[in-house]
């Protein structure tokens, strides 16, 4: 796989009272009861190669659904053939996030409770086994999304025995099947790094890495993300591409936001911080070490352990659109220049990549509700030799 697109994991986030419910729940994931054969279709058409499907792994691990647990399955394999059939490489992923309003057991749990994560060893065992039987050159399983652990460096690590584990799992179910492993701590360059590639030695593995690098530029507005970032927005990408007064005063509706609307315990701090980080992006020598970062920390490791740069996976990046119930639009043109900065420095390293993501907030083909997005990201990929 060379160049590749995130479908959404949920579009309507229906409730975990209604997983139950065939008519809600399946065809799953979601995006199968609005994408089908033309629109998988018109992503071969636009240049990319493989589609990386997030599947909500809280759904398997709820009792609502255990009555459907095999439909469920087997609709996952029906979703990844689909892809196939449109001339693209698909990459099941198991996209564990915290657990939100639509569902009970998250990364936390997971994580937190040696039971659940017992259970969620089982569920890659099983998912595995439905994806034993088909061709490794067209179908990969990568394991658990941005595992949330070992971010602090004073604490244990636990990821690699973790990883070793759900390793085990799936491949006592699924023994040709291509596999896709990530480091810690969401999925970061370093957490990849921290990782001894030789305790999984098997030469059909695919290691993969998220960056979305600056992301004071790349997440703003998001609700989600912390109580900074909600703060930020109209930063221009890339910051220096405009005047600095313009900048500036750009800044400056920021600073006015964070003063009247952040508790004010947080002012001083929040305001410190964006002087820090704008100040680290703010020049065009000093953007591209950051970008350039998480790719040379990869490509390092990569060498260091012999692992081939067509087996590296820029599995996530991109740069939000449009903030759920904000309604600051960020330009196009602004998302495109990421994207190109991004992809090409995938490209230069040899790495495979996947932007995020088809549609919602950081989408690129459509934005809310299958309304469509700017081209411009899109023009891109069409773009590229």
């Amino acid at each position: 796989m060379k160049r590749g697109i995130n479908l959404d994991i949920w579009e309507t986030w229906p409730g975990e009272d209604k997983w139950g419910d065939a008519s809600v729940i399946l065809p799953f994931p979601e995006w199968r009861k609005r994408l089908g054969e033309g629109e998988l279709k018109a992503l071969k058409d636009g240049g990319f190669d493989v589609v990386r499907i997030p599947v909500d792994p809280s759904v398997f691990l709820s009792k609502k659904t255990e009555p459907l647990r095999e439909q469920l399955l087997e609709s996952v394999l029906e979703s990844a053939r689909m892809i196939n059939a449109a001339g693209l490489k698909a990459v099941v992923d198991l996209h564990l996030i915290s657990a939100g309003g639509n569902g009970q057991v998250g990364m936390e749990e997971v994580m937190g409770d040696p039971a659940n994560f017992g259970r969620y060893v089982e569920l890659v065992r099983h998912m595995g086994l439905t994806l034993a039987k088909e061709d490794p050159a067209q179908v990969a399983f990568e394991l658990m999304n941005e595992p949330v652990v070992d971010c602090e460096p004073s604490e244990a690590k636990v990821w690699p025995e973790r990883l070793k584990r759900l390793y085990a799992a799936a491949r006592s179910s699924a023994t040709r099947l291509t596999l896709v492993l990530s480091g810690s701590c969401w999925a970061g360059a370093e957490g990849l790094a921290a990782l001894d590639p030789k305790q999984i030695p098997d030469d059909n593995v695919i290691w993969t890495f998220h960056s979305y690098q600056p992301f004071l530029l790349t997440t703003q507005g998001a609700t989600w993300a912390g109580d900074f970032i909600r703060y930020v927005t109209e930063l221009p990408y890339p910051p220096y591409s405009v005047p600095r007064a313009e900048l500036d005063a750009a800044l400056d509706k920021v600073r006015t936001k964070i003063r009247a609307e952040a508790p004010l315990l947080r002012r001083a701090g929040m305001l410190a911080y964006l002087d820090e980080q704008i100040a680290l992006v703010d020049s065009k020598e000093k953007l591209e070490a950051e970008l350039d970062a998480p790719f040379r920390q990869v490509d390092t490791w990569a060498k260091k352990n012999g692992i081939a740069p067509e087996n590296i996976y820029l599995g996530e990046f991109g740069m939000i659109r449009q903030e759920y119930n904000n309604p600051y639009v960020m330009p196009g043109a602004w998302r495109a220049a990421y994207v190109s900065d991004m992809i090409a420095r995938a490209e230069a390293h040899g790495f495979a990549w996947s932007i995020w993501g088809y549609g919602g907030a950081f989408g690129i083909v459509d934005e809310f509700e299958g309304r469509k997005a700017e081209p411009d990201v899109l023009k891109v990929v069409r773009g590229l030799k």
